[in-house]
């Protein structure tokens, strides 16, 4: 070959490695706007995007790179927040209300930018203004890079499904009125699969999503739990499901007949279509081990086998009647045991493609309890004497009218303090039922050095009110590293002797158990003001939140990015 043709060669490869290299740039336009539709025959305006309920699909290769311009035709401000998407250096696209950002007003535009650095698998993204994320969200489906493929056999298909709830009421005006009683929040109406009830509800079973396969093939099945305030068991009928990733990470693949997946979690499964063709329930059942009010009903979509079968489940659907199929087995909506034993079984897959960094040495720990309280209220706060409240550390999160991220970047002063507890005032038996119900209110955030390990061990509490229940905790801006969980009180010289340090999970959202501890770990590589609540909406409303802020590093890479030119305006 002679110089100039093998000088050629060089130059081509090199040009489709660097094509390779490059990321590809998405667009995306969302459109929030009311729209009526027809759940347990009666019909309701939503908000909606771009007119559907759940929302459309984001659909992308890790590394790459999508920009929504999110539209609000709505009636008042809200924002978006891309669930579980790191977004390097860039908080200002991570949008929660008044944390990152203030509302996007109606009748204007806001562009966010999405970065897929690290995420593979599944997320999802939802509005993070009061209530919204009801019937604003929709999944975000990230396949390998060009390339690569998936730490297990090539599927025949995929499937999307997403828990949610429905609500007979307006959603912003059942929060509202709930935190002026001070009192607990209508339950839920229904809950759906895919925006629809199914066949259990009346009015809801000609209109049961339906999810075809061919008998022997085997398929990927992305499930998001959407729900507002509950936990759900997941299954489907006959059929045992293997677990291969959640919130975007892979995991060590087991075999289960049911998932427990909280509201802010995805999970990725296999199912084998291995049955006898036919129809079978796809459910989503709560799982509620609290004393508070919860809708206690189920959602049901259809798995239906390609190929010929008895029809009588059609008939029945024309005649407006339950179908002859039978519902999965679960455990007992509040069997703490079942949740605790499935969230203990995940564990990070640890390959070279897909390795575990988890810190072996921290350089900050934070002891972090979890509790619902009551607040002393009068006449201009609440309609009673006192009201329910939400604390991490004895401390009820407020929400400020300016958003925090913009305070820190600009050195405003009087939005925050720099002084939340890295422990409980005190240290009692946190799980004893006779424990004191109040709590203090405050603004206060968790700062943190670039690059520092940290460590936060959740500690669930019990008190008078009788609250103790199983909690989805969720941080933006990373994901983290499960290193220990149990019941009871976590004891700092013996329980961090059990931690798995080896091949922990690595997830967004992990259930803490009831009245029990959990352990996490990541390293804060991630400089900007990052969210830190639980995923159930009616103890974030009341305060189960704080914020974590991540000083930038000496270099600019290191550093946080500078504002976009069309952050959405504060009032004040």
């Amino acid at each position: 070959m002679d110089l100039r043709k093998r000088s050629a060669r060089i130059v081509l490869l090199f040009f489709l490695l660097f094509c390779k290299a490059q990321a590809t740039v998405h667009y995306y336009d969302f459109v929030l706007k009311e729209k009526n539709f027809t759940k347990l025959c009666s019909t309701k305006s939503i908000l909606t995007v771009n007119g559907s309920f759940p929302g459309p699909t984001i659909s992308a290769r890790k590394g790459d790179i999508i920009y929504v311009t999110v539209h609000n035709d709505g009636t008042y401000g809200v924002t978006v927040h891309w669930h579980g998407v790191r977004q390097p250096n860039d908080p200002w696209s991570d949008g929660p209300e008044n944390i990152t950002q203030c509302p996007i007003p109606p009748g204007s535009s806001f562009t966010q930018r999405v970065n897929l650095v690290s995420e593979e698998g599944t997320l999802w993204w939802h509005a993070h203004s009061d209530w919204t994320r009801a019937t604003v969200h929709g999944a975000i489906v990230i396949h390998p890079p060009r390339g690569a493929s998936y730490p297990f056999p090539e599927p025949h298909g995929q499937e999307t499904l997403i828990i949610g709830e429905w609500y007979k009421g307006d959603v912003m005006k059942i929060i509202k009125d709930a935190l002026a009683s001070g009192g607990n929040p209508n339950a839920s109406d229904a809950y759906t699969i895919n925006g629809q009830p199914g066949d259990l509800y009346a009015c809801s079973n000609g209109t049961t999503h339906r999810f075809s396969v061919v008998p022997g093939k085997t398929y990927l099945i992305r499930i998001i739990n959407a729900a507002m305030n509950e936990n759900h068991y997941f299954g489907i009928t006959n059929h045992t499901l293997t677990l291969v990733g959640t919130d975007a990470a892979y995991i060590k693949p087991f075999t289960t007949p049911y998932l427990l997946i909280s509201p802010g979690q995805t999970m990725d499964v296999l199912l084998k279509a291995n049955q006898k063709p036919g129809l079978y329930y796809i459910a989503a059942s709560p799982f509620h081990d609290g004393a508070s009010p919860y809708d206690n009903t189920k959602a049901t979509a259809i798995l239906q086998y390609r190929g010929s079968f008895n029809t009588s489940h059609h008939r029945h659907r024309h005649r407006h009647q339950h179908p002859p199929l039978v519902f999965p087995d679960f455990p007992d909506h509040n069997d703490s045991s079942a949740a605790f034993n499935f969230t203990k079984r995940l564990r990070g897959l640890g390959t070279k493609s897909h390795p575990i960094n988890v810190p072996k040495k921290v350089n900050k720990r934070i002891y972090m309890t979890v509790a619902v309280n009551l607040l002393t209220c009068n006449a201009s706060t609440c309609d009673r004497t006192t009201k329910l409240a939400a604390s991490l550390n004895n401390v009820s999160f407020q929400i400020p009218s300016i958003d925090i991220l913009e305070a820190y970047y600009w050195n405003k002063t009087g939005v925050f303090t720099k002084d939340f507890p890295k422990e409980p005032p005190s240290y009692i038996n946190f799980t004893d039922p006779s424990n004191n119900v109040f709590t203090t209110t405050g603004t206060r955030v968790i700062m943190l050095n670039y690059n520092e390990s940290v460590e936060i061990v959740w500690q669930g509490t019990n008190n008078t009110l009788n609250t103790a229940e199983n909690h989805p905790m969720h941080l933006h801006g990373f994901s983290f590293y499960v290193v220990g969980q149990g019941l009871g009180i976590f004891k700092n010289k013996t329980h961090p002797k059990s931690y798995n340090l080896h091949d922990p999970p690595e997830v967004n959202t992990v259930n803490l158990p009831l009245n029990g501890w959990l352990a996490m770990r990541f390293v804060a590589n991630n400089p900007g003001v990052w969210f830190m609540h639980c995923h159930f909406e009616r103890h974030s409303s009341w305060g189960m939140d704080t914020v974590l802020i991540v000083k930038d590093g000496k270099t600019k890479e290191t550093s946080m990015l500078p504002p976009p030119k069309d952050m959405p305006p504060c009032s004040k």
